[in-house]
């Protein structure tokens, strides 16, 4: 089993993330050792390992789902919310498997978006494993500052 590694200048996220990584795998454990994980286990979607990118024009999603089809991906817009769901399917082996690192199961990744963000006009490509969701940004104008006046 690997040991999630401290880096000088982690931020909090890493070290969630980290925490995160330790108890899917404690899990994965306990599972692999109690048939069914005794209920102890909850089924529950991960996120994918993701980069949130703001451009002068866009929004740049990038999601790593390496070995998956587009067919295997789905990419939703549900009011102001970008949903992007699947599943990893464990493959099939011969030999005996000595050690296993790779998540496998439903992934659920989910990003509000931000009020000027187009979702009419949201794309999506995957290549070489990494699914990219770009969601426009319109030319909205900025609220002016004013004064509001006071009645009654």
């Amino acid at each position: 089993m690997t040991v999630p590694v401290h880096r000088e200048g982690s931020t909090r996220r890493d070290l969630l993330r980290e925490f995160q990584d330790v108890t899917d795998r404690m899990g994965r454990l306990w599972a692999a050792a109690v048939p069914g994980g005794g209920g102890l286990v909850p089924e529950h979607p991960w996120e994918p390992a993701n980069d949130v990118e703001e451009t002068d024009d866009s929004y740049v999603i990038e999601l790593d789902l390496p070995g998956l089809r587009r067919d295997q991906i789905t990419v939703e817009v549900l009011d102001s919310e970008l949903a992007v769901h699947g599943e990893v399917k464990e493959k099939e082996r011969v030999g005996v498997l000595r050690q296993q690192t790779r998540r496998i199961g439903q992934f659920d990744y989910r990003m509000s978006l931000p009020a000027d963000a187009d979702t009419e006009h949201i794309s999506a490509e995957l290549t070489h494993g990494v699914l990219t969701v770009r969601v426009p940004r319109t030319r909205m104008q900025k609220a002016q500052p004013r004064r509001i006046e006071i009645t009654g």
